[in-house]
Parts: C-alpha cells; structure tokens; sequence
C-alpha cells in the first residue's frame, strides 16, 4: 500500500470542473486550435511548415 500511495503523490492532477469551465468558455476557432495543438502528426507539420518557410523553401500557392 505505501508503494500506490507513492505513486499517486507523483500524479499531476486536473480539476475536472475548472476544466470543464474553460473548454465550454472557448469559441470555435479556439478549440479548433486546441484538437491541432493536440494532434501530433498536424503539430508537427505545422511545425516542418514554419521551418521551410524561414529557410527560404517556400512552394507558391499557384505551385501546389
């Protein structure tokens, strides 16, 4: 028992209410931010993108 007991002191935890209080607070384009901040295949190449683009490797629109 004091090994669990350990392991829960570890355990960062959320307060579901406060948590649920701000994601009904948030407007459409805030939580469409979140599920991509979330999403580590999109976060990533937003991410890629940024880098290409600072680098100069940028591909037109028109080129797409």
């Amino acid at each position: 028992m004091p090994t669990m007991l350990k392991e829960m002191d570890k355990v960062e935890l959320v307060n579901l209410e406060r948590l649920a209080f701000i994601l009904k607070g948030l407007s459409a384009a805030e939580i469409e931010t979140l599920e991509i901040l979330l999403d580590q295949e999109a976060s990533g190449t937003i991410t890629q993108s940024l880098r290409e683009m600072k680098a100069g490797e940028r591909i037109p629109i028109d080129e797409w």
